[in-house]
Parts: C-alpha cells; structure tokens; sequence
C-alpha cells in the first residue's frame, strides 16, 4: 500500500469556514467564548483498507490539535459492527465531542449513530462515503457525502472509450454488490457498454475482508490482469470497487499495456503514489499539482500516456476535510442550520479548490428525494 506516501498529503490543509444542519433535539453551538470546550470525532478506516481517509484525518489533526479526536472501524468490518458501534460510543462518552464524521461509513455506522442517539441527542453526525443503503443512512446522520456513484457509471465508461477502450472489466464481490449503490452503478456501467459498443465483463475478486484478506485481494488482482489482456487484448479498461485493490490494479494495468479510466475513489493520490514508486521530496509534501505531473511522466515512461486518468480532485480526503469543517463552523455558530446545502457547497468547493458538481440524492428504490444526502462529480484529467 501507500503507507509512507499518503503520510505527507494534506499537510497544507487549507483554513475555511464550514456548515452545519439543526433539529430541535440538537444542542445550541458554542459562542466563540466556547470555542475550546468542544472536540469533534474522526472515524476512519486503517491504512490497510482506507489509508487516504486515515492520513486526511491526521491532517486535521495536526491543524486543529486537540479539537480532533481520532478513531478507525476494523479492516474486517463487515463482520466486526459490534466493534464499530463500540468505538464510536466510545468518542461520545466524551461529553466534549459534538461532532462525529465518518469516512467511511460502513456497515455498522447506522446501527453505531442509533446507539449513541440513546444517550445523546446533541452530536452532529456526519457520514462520508457509506456502506449502507441511502435511505438508511440519510434517516441517521445528518449530512452524507457521496460520490455520485450513478453519474460515475456514464462518465467512466464514456471516458474508457475516449482512451479507446474495446473492453471494461469490473472487478467487484458479492459484499460489494450487496450495497444498493455500488450494484445500481455496475448496471449502468453495463448499460452505456452496450450503448458505447464496449464489451463488458463481471469479473470477481476475493473479497479483503474475507479469509485471504487483503494480501490475498492485490495478489489476485495482481495474477489476473495478465490474464484478462491475454483474453481481451490491450484495449481493456479495468476498474475495481476496493480500495485496497488499487495499487496493484494500477501496477499491473501499467505493465500490461491496458486502460485505467478511474479507481473507486477518484484522487490523485489513491493508488498512483505507491503503485509508480513516486518520491515526494519535503518542499513538495501536499503539493497536488506536484502529484499530477509526476504521475504523467511515470505513465508516459511506461508507454501508458493518454491511457490512465483520474478525477483532479482527492475525493475521499475531500469528504474528511468538509465533514471536520462543517462541524467546526457548527458548533461555533457560524452555520445555524444542520443541513445548508448553499454552505456546504461553498465550503466543499474551497477545499477541493477545483470546479465540483454537487446535487441532492433521489433513491430511486424508495422513490424518495433525500435532501442531506448528497452526491460529487468531476471531470478527470489525463496522464
């Protein structure tokens, strides 16, 4: 993984103001007079299966110090809820945490905000990227941030055939495809195939939080692009729903000559550092412009230039950044209401500093408009 690479990023955090949405049970910002007596929650997951959230939440650490608290779920959460609920009871047994922000938030996050609410009504809660189904998790946290998953299955197929994809492969496993966007996505993925003239492929991986584990997710991915491009040619686009898979799809994508349109989480830094070997020397460290243009000239040494893309933006980082600072303006007072679409979009736009689409969510399962639960989009840019 990218353990000693992502341990650099964000360390320029940039300083803005924030949002925030209310209910009658919520208690009353702080004054400014207050400031210091609240602490706000990050819950992540490890290094191992989400090190870019894990890294961002340092970050804020490191800007706001003792204002942040931080915790992470287990790599094996899906199996292990009781343990996510218990960490998150553990930051609101701290009567000084107002706030909790969770990116991920995996299955359990829903179950673990319930909990809490048992005891404390006055917690902000915040849910970045969840695991569960949108309807769920948006009648629980008060502000979901998501990367449109559903406008993803047009863009990353229409960009596949710009880069001259005859070929999407799309490594996923049943847990994944259990989640109701995710699965809603793979759909589209197949549809503008078929529309584009790209064949598609389901292709399953292992899943890393089963018994292999993750060392036994990268090491499959890494055996088997070599045999999908013998299968299918060069002209193949791969894509994976796993975060801890990226690197080495990305290793071994470049290797092979294929396409790599996009990772699973759009950034810069998810997997392209450690799978390059890109150094980033200390004048450098969050320098993301620095990023992009290392990452075009390893591309292009290795024969991939035009054939690898990415969004300009670290979207899970981004979801880190705006949940801490949403909640910091909240409980300062700054924003009054706990849902201000308006705020957050200011507030999101500023730290992504580049051009961001953001748009309520419709489920269209339950054909209800849920106006907390909303969803990002970008262009990409080429290497």
């Amino acid at each position: 993984m990218k353990k000693r690479l992502l341990s650099i990023l964000l360390s320029g955090a940039i300083a803005i103001t924030a949002v925030g949405c209310g209910s009658k049970n919520n208690s009353q910002p702080a004054s400014n007079t207050e400031k210091s007596k609240f602490k706000i929650g990050v819950i992540t997951g490890t290094v191992s299966q989400g090190e870019e959230e894990y890294r961002a939440a340092e970050n804020m650490k490191k800007k706001y110090g003792d204002m942040i608290v931080l915790q992470t779920y287990p790599d094996n959460f899906s199996k292990e809820q009781e343990t996510t609920i218990a960490n998150t009871l553990s930051l609101a047994a701290d009567p000084d945490v107002k706030a909790i922000v969770f990116v991920q938030a995996v299955p359990g996050a829903s179950a673990a905000i319930d909990k809490v609410k048992e005891k404390r009504q006055d917690i902000l809660f915040i849910a970045g990227v969840p695991g569960e189904d949108p309807s769920i998790i948006a009648s629980k946290a008060d502000v979901v941030l998501q990367a449109d998953e559903l406008g993803m299955g047009t863009a990353i197929i229409k960009q596949a055939k710009k880069q001259g994809a005859k070929t999407f492969v799309h490594y996923s496993f049943p847990r994944h495809m259990s989640y109701q966007l995710l699965a809603m996505r793979r759909d589209i993925l197949k549809k503008t195939c078929e529309e584009e003239g790209i064949k598609f492929v389901d292709a399953t991986a292992p899943d890393p939080t089963g018994d292999a584990g993750v060392p036994g997710a990268q090491q499959f991915i890494l055996e088997d692009v070599p045999r999908k491009i013998k299968e299918f040619g060069k002209d193949t686009s791969f894509f994976s729903t796993n975060c801890s898979m990226q690197e080495p799809l990305i290793k071994a994508v470049l290797e092979q000559g294929g396409i790599m349109s996009q990772q699973c989480c759009p950034s810069p830094y998810h997997g392209y550092p450690g799978a390059l070997g890109i150094q980033i020397p200390e004048e450098k460290k969050g320098d993301l412009n620095f990023i992009i243009e290392e990452t075009k000239k390893k591309v292009e040494e290795k024969g991939g230039k035009g054939r690898f893309s990415t969004w300009p933006v670290p979207v899970n980082m981004l979801f880190v950044e705006t949940g801490v600072e949403y909640a910091k303006a909240y409980l300062e007072g700054t924003i009054k209401d706990k849902n201000d679409k308006a705020k957050l979009e200011e507030i999101s736009k500023k730290v992504a500093g580049k051009p961001i689409q953001i748009n309520t969510f419709k489920d269209e399962k339950t054909n209800q408009d849920l106006n907390n639960f909303y969803v990002v989009l970008s262009d990409y840019i080429d290497f």
